[in-house]
């Protein structure tokens, strides 16, 4: 056994040392096949490289050559407009030169002229034996005859042809405007009467030491006149929706029968709440009527309040819904916005809503209640120029300043007093007598037309055209009046002989 395994183990170890040798032999032949690869393949490396090298400097090289073309063209294109410059430049001064030489000939040349000239106009004046200031005088004065001749002959002709198509088309639709809007005449008053069933009610409305008449102007804010009119007490007060409070509070103290001081606290406090309910639907139906939507509440409720206001007894609340009909009417056969000039109608007198706790007038306050509540510049517009204040700036706010002025010079549309009424004629006849060529003159017509007697010395027939429209352009700028006032200026020449 001990021989067989020392056989066994020198067998094996001649078997390991063969072994690693032939492992030792393979690893030095890969090591040397690595070697010789790595170098192979260095090689190709740097080969690529250098062929990589030699395009991108070829490449650079081209673009050099390149980029040196395009700057060679553009130096050449530089050079040549340097020349070309330069001999422009030559050319100016060339011309310079020849506009220098003619201007020097130029003025010489006016010195001739000038002097030419001179011994020309001293020759006319020793012929003619007028200076040259009387000449150029008398010559302007003979132009002016003329052409005031042309002019007036001219303006005749065109405001005659204006008038006759200005005429036919205004009258055409303010015509088919008023007959399509059908409104009532106005009888409103700005004092309110109360009816009493007897005179003894009185008595009980003035109260024990007057505790209830002061009871009742205290809640109201309006004055109680009893005097000796019969069965009747008067309410006087600026305000007209608390004089309208102050009334259906009396008439229902009055069929009640109970007048003390806290009964007349309470139904005043119910008259308040029927008046305001009674606003904001007449607000609410005026907006229907007319078809006019988005309207802040505030501005139907302030519309409402001009149930209770009137202006020379024309109720305003009507008056604005007939000032936004003729106004949407017109529009209309104009081809205008209609829906403009209906809104712009309808808010055109806003401000009067106000114009007892507010400052100012009812344009100016119309415009700031409009631009509060958000209205369109253009619906402003239409209302701040209605009166003239402001310069319109659309066809629409023409349309309402035509409307308004329409609605109020209709018959029976306002009550004006006797004094302003003959003040106004008084001013119309003034107007005309005080322009120079005048005569006499006369109102007529309710102030509707003045009739002028010209002074046939002073006003030829070529000129009355003009002195009508200087007298109706006075009368636009002193007077105020509704509706238009006619100018008829009438030139009489008689001829008188005797026969003998």
């Amino acid at each position: 056994m001990l021989a067989g395994l020392l056989i066994g183990y020198l067998i094996r170890k001649n078997q390991a040392e063969k072994t690693i040798g032939s492992a030792e032999t393979m690893a030095k032949n890969l090591i040397l096949d690595a070697e010789n690869r790595s170098e192979t393949i260095k090689k190709e490396i740097v080969i690529e490289a250098k062929e990589e090298a030699h395009r991108i400097r070829t490449d650079a090289e081209r673009d050099l050559r390149e980029h040196r073309a395009e700057i060679q063209k553009s130096e050449r294109r530089l050079f040549q407009k340097e020349e070309s410059v330069d001999r422009k430049l030559e050319g100016l001064e060339q011309k310079e030169e020849q506009i220098a030489q003619k201007q020097q000939s130029l003025a010489e040349k006016e010195k001739e002229v000038d002097g030419f000239i001179e011994k020309q106009i001293r020759e006319l004046e020793r012929v003619s034996g007028y200076t040259a200031e009387e000449a150029k005088q008398l010559l302007l004065e003979g132009i002016e005859k003329e052409v005031r001749h042309e002019a007036s002959a001219m303006i005749r002709d065109i405001e005659a042809q204006a008038r006759d198509e200005g005429d036919k088309k205004a009258k055409e639709i303010i015509t088919l405007a008023i007959q399509r809007c059908a409104a009532d005449h106005v009888a409103e008053t700005t004092v309110s009467v109360v009816p009493l069933p007897n005179d003894e009610m009185k008595g009980r409305i003035i109260g024990r030491e007057g505790r209830n008449i002061r009871a009742i102007e205290t809640a109201t804010g309006v004055d109680l006149i009893i005097d000796d009119t019969p069965e009747a007490v008067i309410l006087s007060g600026f305000d007209p929706v608390r004089r309208e409070i102050a009334r259906i509070s009396l008439e229902k103290l009055i069929v009640d029968g109970r007048i003390h001081p806290a009964r007349i606290e309470e139904i005043v406090e119910k008259a308040e709440r029927e008046v305001n309910t009674i606003i904001k639907e007449e607000g609410e139906a005026a907006t229907f009527e007319l078809g006019i939507h988005n309207l802040h509440p505030e501005l139907v409720r302030l519309l409402g309040r001009l149930k209770y206001r009137t202006s020379y007894g024309q109720n305003m609340l009507k008056h604005s819904i007939e000032v936004a009909h003729l106004a949407g009417l017109m529009a209309g056969e104009l081809g205008m916005d209609v829906k403009l000039a209906q809104r712009a109608g309808l808010l055109h007198d806003i401000g009067k809503a106000l114009d007892h706790e507010v400052q100012g007038t009812h344009v100016d306050i119309g415009i700031d209640v409009l631009r509060k509540y958000k209205e369109s510049e253009s619906v402003i517009d239409g209302m701040a120029s209605h009166h003239g204040d402001y310069e319109p700036k659309s066809a629409e706010a023409v349309l309402i300043t035509a409307a308004d002025a329409l609605s109020a010079a209709r018959p029976g549309a306002r009550r004006e007093t006797l004094d302003t009424y003959i003040k106004r004629l008084q001013k119309l006849e003034e107007i005309a007598n005080t322009t120079p060529g005048v005569d006499k003159s006369f109102a007529i017509q309710a102030g509707r037309e003045i009739r002028i007697i010209a002074r046939p010395e002073d006003v030829k027939d070529d000129t009355m055209a003009l002195l009508a429209r200087e007298i109706s352009q006075k009368i636009e700028s002193e007077l105020e009046y509704p509706g238009q006032i006619k100018v008829n200026v009438i030139r009489e020449t008689r001829a008188v002989d005797f026969a003998r």
